[in-house]
């Protein structure tokens, strides 16, 4: 097993110093420790899974049904964090690094963050996700830039090139942005489902998101329009990226859950794309017998430009022009309180900043 790192104590004639050493050394020995057992945890579930498929002779279709009834069990038992989509995560962990914790010499290999380790898996070449994770290792490498790295096929490049220097200098350059943050292991949502945690909201808006959303979730609901409040900041798992939708409600007279995205800035094409995502994933993983399609609006906080986009499955498109539009507020009513909220935040500030120089 790897050591934990131990806990930095000295004494100098600085003692918020001191006291910064003892803080951020005693939260990456936790991260360490937490990490390696959530580590550990997936990788014993997809050894599990491996060897009960081992029963079944190794056909897909048995190990797909064994993933999906561990699925449902887990999920009511411990939440979220067991889909079938994390489960075969950890199935594939467990078949592409099957010796992590037990190497010809007996020791524990340096460990990776889960996060870290969901991205190599996507790696189907076996050397090529090898030397990603030794590089990953050696140059301690963020989440974010192993990401870049693999998608935008780092090492064939490095292979390809006769100036292999450039293209290294290249990816350090555009790397240099994606560090860790110091607060990563509050945020970081595979470490808080593995603690049974819940996320607090406000590590992922910003404080004029926040201002906007908070009022936006009560002018709908006190439309009188069948809003009904269900979850903000929802996380959301893909193969390949982590999203949060900004609000969801479920309206209780169309019979269908609406998503909210408040976009700061314009709205551009990925935003629309990733809002039709989130009704994909709504309509095949929460919506019920008799619900209508999920409904998705892109907000956004640039008021001279477009202020809303809808979202509707393919075929729910008249569904959206007879029925939706009667229970959604107009672009002038949502203008109108982002505006409003905006200035209200601003003004805030300006009175903020000038109480502090009282």
């Amino acid at each position: 097993m790897a050591d934990i790192p131990t806990i930095s104590y000295a004494v100098t004639a600085d003692i918020v110093g001191d006291m910064r050493n003892i803080i951020e050394s005693s939260r990456a020995a936790a991260y360490h420790a937490v990490n390696i057992a959530l580590v550990r945890r997936n990788w014993l579930i997809g050894r599990r899974i491996a060897e009960e498929e081992m029963n079944g002779q190794h056909r897909a279709e048995y190990g797909l049904k064994i993933i999906a009834d561990l699925s449902r069990t887990l999920t009511k038992e411990y939440g979220k964090g067991f889909t079938k989509t994390n489960l075969y995560s950890f199935y594939s962990f467990y078949r592409c690094f099957p010796d992590i914790f037990h190497t010809p010499c007996g020791k524990s290999l340096p460990f990776l963050s889960w996060s870290h380790y969901r991205l190599l898996i996507q790696v189907k070449d076996p050397v090529a996700r090898a030397w990603y994770e030794r590089e990953t290792i050696e140059q301690t490498w963020s989440v974010r830039t192993l990401q870049r790295n693999i998608y935008t096929q780092y090492y064939h490049r490095l292979l390809l090139s006769k100036d292999k220097k450039s293209v290294t200098a290249e990816m350090e350059k555009k790397t240099a942005q994606y560090q860790e943050e110091k607060s990563g292991f509050v945020k970081n949502p595979y470490i808080l489902e593995f603690l049974g945690l819940s996320e607090d909201p406000s590590t992922t808006e910003s404080k004029l998101e926040k201002a906007i959303l908070s009022n936006l979730q009560k002018f709908l609901m006190e439309l009188g329009k069948g809003y009904a409040f269900v979850a903000r900041q929802q996380h959301i798992h893909t193969e390949k990226e982590d999203y949060y939708i900004d609000l969801v409600f479920y309206n209780y007279i169309l019979n269908c859950f609406v998503l909210v995205d408040l976009k700061i800035g314009k709205i551009t094409h990925q935003d629309v794309g990733q809002m039709d995502m989130y009704v994909r994933m709504y309509d095949e993983l929460k919506k019920k017998p008799g619900d209508n399609p999920t409904l998705g609006i892109v907000l956004c906080s640039e008021t001279d430009e477009d202020i809303a986009r809808y979202s509707v499955m393919h075929g729910s498109e008249q569904l959206f022009a007879s029925k939706y539009k009667l229970y959604l507020p107009t672009e002038e009513e949502l203008k109108a309180e982002i505006e409003t909220q905006k200035a209200l935040f601003y003004l805030q500030q300006v009175n903020e900043e000038d109480n502090s120089h009282v």
